[in-house]
């Protein structure tokens, strides 16, 4: 890496409020507040709004949709494309 141009890359704390989660990983990102970790330092925070603890695919909470049925409705109603 070239030396002076890269900001400093140090232990920050995520925490997703919605969910309760929170954890400690590297990163560049800067804030103003800090948290006392587990491990008795303290860290920089950044509150997220999702997170894999919250976000409705990781939990098991999102909707499928049926892909086929979208895809033979347009097909009634438009045609099917011909070969040529």
């Amino acid at each position: 890496m070239k030396p002076g141009i890269h900001p400093p890359y140090r232990p920050v704390v995520f925490r997703d409020r919605s969910a309760g989660f929170a954890f400690l990983t590297r990163s560049t990102a800067t804030s103003g507040q800090t948290v006392e970790w587990e491990d008795g330092q303290t860290y920089p925070v950044i509150d997220v709004e999702i997170s894999s603890a919250s976000h409705p695919f990781y939990t098991g909470r999102a909707k499928v949709l049926d892909a086929a049925g979208r895809v033979e409705r347009f097909e009634r109603r438009y045609g099917r494309h011909q070969e040529r």
